[in-house]
């Protein structure tokens, strides 16, 4: 039987703190603690109570310019006729009440928070259990009060108008904007308690304030109110900054962006000036401190790392039209994080890996392409940070046109850095015949890992992600979907013994970090014609050291072969580090494919299997099998196949969380998890041949 892993409770309390306090530092747990004390002493609700004061007069604040519209035939442009016809469409459903969370479906707009509505510090310790009784999965999740009081529908709305000059857009918009400051008076209830959430309600009323300023609908009346919901946001922000300090990570981010934003909206505030250098000073050093060299974000996401550079573009809009300009450490990490990023998109589909958490932000949707889609924000990213086009023109382009039309072509902070850092991380691997890619998650934590999935391989064929990250569903929801795909056993990688590669304690935290490092590699031949891809890999080899505590490597190599199929093979060594008796391990090979047609095939002696899927774009193979070190002979393993929590396949017992893939927060669907279980002395070997 698989050994269990220790749980955190079984742990000593003094134990448990000085593992947190080695991955986490002094610095960031000495700011967790003075927000508690804040917290506790009652200095949060003195500092938050009176939401008016010092307010000025709004009344007088002449209209402010925060960034260049754009043109609206460019717009209409590049939108094209579907594009029109969709941002439309959009609207419309806003219009009828309706709006896409996360980039999901269609879900009646609710503005209205539950009731009573308490001071926001009386919701700090239950804010997870919004509704813990509900059989709906989604209704415990506290995202799903926040995320249509983040007004993310103004956006969208304010491009219908601007396209169309229909007054029904404008409209619709101040009338929603009462229903939710009716519905959310300031610092009560739950969408004040977080002051990233406000923080973000900040862009969405500086971009309706510009945007509808000249609307037959925009009264005197609203555009004050307008103004004062802006300060009033404002003024929540600055008492818990440090809490967004201790988390050093998007909420900094968010909340500075907030401040800076509403310095330049209300420059007659008499606070105004103080949010405006705060907000700018904390960015930067946000920025500083949370991209790593090779351009990596702290959170070791995909969609984070879209979202730390959606802030850092309004920020630049902004700054620009100032005469301001980031200073030259920022840019040269921002250009280091588009091209990070840049070097995970799949060009076919516009798709990334859905690495690490994904909590479905996407607070500027200002284009019509799907919430997968991150040409936008690269297009954007590569003109504002690189000074260059990144991918070809198309709808994509008008995030652009909002954010980047006044940044002259051509500049960049880091000259050729394509050219210097063409091997650093992500690291990416090409197939001969162009048509796959594949990306390997060797990383080596600096801050807090997400996911516990060190070795994942995310396989992309003819832009389809055929081997596919889980991505996450839901953060808040009961047992067993807390945060429950962010495990290591639904990523593409090896588990043993039915281990985490990492100790989880809570929903976000893991302790005793796996690292990886790449041992060995050779680089690809030729050039790709696009150019993005220079500096990929035909073959990498990498090691993780997370079940070091059972003496054992994980080692994985990849390689691309000549046929345009792909050779993975996985070895469970011993480290070598303790003398302990040799034991045998139950190690299990995972892949997450797409919810396809399907046929599986096992020898008698069940040492060869074989998993074939039909495709849209064709037929695809897998061929697994595991040997012994001793002999080399092929050994005896187990497959199982199982869809949505159900085994279809074999005869282990499985789990309700595999089976899923999530592309974006709250939304989850079918998918087959390919499982190959084997029991020996190690070393031993796995090894899976992709053929197409």
């Amino acid at each position: 039987m698989p050994t269990q892993q220790p749980q955190p409770n079984q742990l000593s309390r003094l134990r448990i703190f000085s593992k947190v306090l080695q991955e986490l530092g002094p610095g960031q747990l000495g700011l967790y603690a003075l927000y508690q004390l804040e917290l506790r002493s009652g200095y949060l609700r003195r500092a938050t109570k009176n939401p008016s004061a010092g307010a000025g007069d709004l009344a007088s604040v002449a209209p402010q310019r925060l960034f260049s519209v754009p043109g609206r035939q460019a717009v209409a442009h590049v939108l094209g006729e579907k594009g029109h016809a969709d941002l439309l469409a959009e609207a419309d459903e806003i219009l009828a009440g309706k709006v896409r969370l996360f980039g999901g479906q269609p879900v009646p707009l609710r503005l209205e928070p539950p009731t009573p509505l308490l001071h926001w510090i009386e919701y700090e310790w239950g804010i997870n259990k919004v509704a813990p009784d509900s059989p709906d999965e989604t209704s415990a999740d506290i995202k799903f009060v926040w995320e249509p009081a983040r007004l993310g529908w103004t956006f969208t709305l304010g491009r219908a108008y601007f396209l169309t000059g229909e007054e029904r857009y404008s409209e619709a918009f101040w009338k929603l904007l009462e229903v939710f400051l009716d519905a959310n008076p300031a610092y009560l209830g739950l969408n004040w308690v977080s002051g990233q959430e406000v923080a973000i309600r900040v862009l969405a009323l500086a971009f309706a304030g510009q945007v509808f300023a000249d609307s037959l609908h925009a009264t005197p009346e609203r555009v004050v109110r307008l103004r004062q919901a802006i300060a009033i946001h404002a003024r929540r922000i600055p008492p818990t900054l440090v809490y967004a300090r201790s988390q050093n990570n998007n909420h900094l981010l968010s909340e500075a962006a907030g401040l800076y934003t509403a310095g330049l909206a209300l420059p007659g505030h008499p606070s105004a000036a103080r949010w405006r250098r705060l907000g700018w000073d904390w960015f930067q050093r946000g920025l500083r401190s949370q991209i790593a060299e090779d351009g990596a974000y702290c959170q070791h996401s995909s969609n984070y790392q879209r979202l730390m550079l959606q802030l850092a573009l309004w920020m630049n809009a902004l700054a620009h039209q100032q005469g301001q300009a980031f200073p030259a450490e920022s840019q040269r990490r921002l250009a280091a994080a588009t091209d990070w990023l840049l070097r995970l998109l799949d060009r076919d589909s516009g798709g990334v890996p859905n690495l690490g958490p994904n909590d479905g932000a996407y607070i500027l949707p200002l284009a019509v392409c799907p919430y997968t889609d991150y040409r936008p924000l690269l297009q954007a990213a590569g003109l504002a940070f690189l000074g260059e086009q990144a991918v070809e023109s198309g709808a994509w382009d008008e995030l652009s046109l909002w954010l980047c039309q006044d940044i002259p072509s051509g500049k960049t902070a880091q000259t050729g850095l394509r050219q210097s850092n063409l091997r650093q991380s992500p690291h990416i691997l090409l197939s001969p015949t162009g048509d796959s890619w594949a990306y390997l998650r060797a990383a080596h934590f600096s801050g807090r890992p997400g996911h516990a999935d060190q070795l994942h391989l995310d396989l992309w064929w003819r832009g389809m992600n055929v081997a596919q990250d889980p991505g996450t569903f839901l953060y808040n929801a009961p047992p067993p979907w807390d945060n429950r795909l962010a495990g290591s056993d639904v990523h593409n990688s090896l588990t043993v013994d039915g281990q985490d590669q990492m100790l989880r304690f809570g929903r976000f935290l893991y302790l005793d970090q796996a690292q990886a490092q790449i041992t060995a590699g050779e680089a690809a031949a030729g050039e790709p014609a696009d150019g993005v891809r220079s500096g990929g890999w035909s073959q990498l080899t990498a090691r993780h050291n997370g079940y070091r505590r059972m003496d054992l490597i994980h080692q994985r190599t990849v390689t691309a072969l000549p046929t345009g199929g792909w050779l993975v093979e996985d070895a469970l060594l011993p480290s070598g580090m303790k003398r302990s008796p040799e034991q045998p391990h139950t190690a299990c090979l995972h892949w997450l494919l797409p919810d396809w047609p399907w046929q599986a095939e096992t020898d008698e002696s069940n040492v060869q299997f074989s998993v074939r899927v039909e495709s849209p774009q064709g037929p695809l193979q897998i061929h697994l099998s595991v040997r012994g070190e001793v002999d080399q002979s092929p050994a005896p393993a187990q497959l199982q196949i199982v869809r949505a929590g159900e085994l279809l396949y074999g005869c282990e017992p499985v789990k309700p969380t595999w089976g899923w893939n999530s592309s974006t927060y709250g939304s989850k669907m079918p998918a087959l998890s390919v499982r190959l279980l084997a029991r020996h002395l190690p070393p031993f070997y796995f090894t899976s041949e992709w053929c197409f």
